[in-house]
């Protein structure tokens, strides 16, 4: 019987020996990954208390900023149309009266913009040196681009030219179509659009000849014949065409016209083969070459009908005997 014992107590021993080996046991890297999911969680909690507390905290000067902004905004808005408004009543120029109300309206937002940030407690301190900072490289990146806006806004203000003059500047001629801060576009008679920076221009000689544009035409006639007779012919002839007579001529302040010279007619120069008549006359600049080739056509009519020769350039060879 106590052998009996004996040997079921040794079962019973090999057994949870058995049932014991059978339980891993848990390793490192779970240790690991329970502890770092405990710590985010713990960090969330902590994000999130704190959010909780800020609006707790600040949450009126939060809302109050808000209004101050969104008020700031509408009354910017509403300051800037009376000022555009005001400028268009005193007869300023579009572009110049767009630029003044949008500029007021950007000071007016940037002002309400450090008193709202003022309002959270925040320092505005940093924020004005980082935009001088920013400022100041942005200025030396874009030198030419200031450049233009400056001089567009010297056009704009002083006026040497306005939309519908005939300018020359940097050896191009046109027809002023837009004057814009950072450029001007001249348009020609054959629609072509020249654009111009600003920059080209202020500081520049520029000659504004209004909606009009000088035609300096010359043709010789022998030296027999009669100069005052073919002047008076040229004249007649020029008098028959209608749009010379529509032609508008620019005036002053008082109304009164800045030249009466409509058309001239004279002798210009002397040649080798003949007596040289320059004729002078100021068309419009929308359909010049049109015009002027039809002052030609006429011209050459005219003394062709009157039989006023007109020579081409010959040399007179004499040989002499021994």
């Amino acid at each position: 019987m106590a052998d009996t014992a004996l040997t079921e107590q040794a079962g019973n021993v090999t057994d949870t020996s058995t049932t014991t080996s059978k339980v891993e046991p848990t390793s490192l890297q779970d240790f690991d990954v329970v502890e770092s999911i405990s710590q985010e969680l713990e960090q969330v909690s902590a994000i999130y208390q704190m959010v909780i507390e800020f609006f707790v905290g600040y949450s009126f000067q939060i809302i109050g900023a808000l209004l101050i902004m969104l008020v700031g905004i509408l009354v910017a808005g509403k300051v800037s149309k009376i000022v555009e408004r005001l400028c268009l009543k005193k007869k300023l120029d579009v572009t110049l009266s767009s630029f003044i109300a949008s500029t007021i309206k950007i000071i007016i937002v940037v002002l309400i913009g450090i008193i709202a940030l003022g309002k959270l407690g925040i320092s505005v301190t940093p924020f004005v040196a980082a935009i001088g900072a920013l400022s100041l490289g942005a200025g030396l990146a874009m030198q030419g681009l200031l450049a233009n806006y400056a001089a567009g806004l010297n056009i704009i203000i002083t006026r040497p030219f306005i939309v519908g003059d005939t300018i020359e500047v940097q050896r191009v001629t046109g027809l002023v179509k837009k004057v814009q801060l950072a450029y001007t576009m001249l348009i020609d008679e054959d629609g072509t659009e020249i654009t111009i920076p600003n920059r080209h221009i202020v500081g520049e000689i520029i000659h504004n000849s209004y909606s009009n544009m000088l035609a300096e035409i010359s043709i010789g006639i022998a030296y027999s014949e009669d100069a005052p007779r073919a002047i008076l012919i040229i004249m007649q002839a020029l008098a028959k065409v209608e749009e010379l007579q529509d032609i508008q001529m620019p005036l002053d302040e008082e109304g009164v016209p800045k030249t009466e010279q409509k058309l001239q007619v004279g002798i210009g120069s002397f040649g080798a083969s003949s007596v040289n008549l320059s004729v002078r006359a100021w068309l419009p600049t929308s359909k010049f070459h049109q015009l002027r080739f039809k002052l030609n056509a006429a011209i050459y009519s005219a003394l062709n009908e009157n039989n006023v020769k007109i020579p081409f350039p010959q040399h007179e060879v004499r040989m002499l005997n021994d």
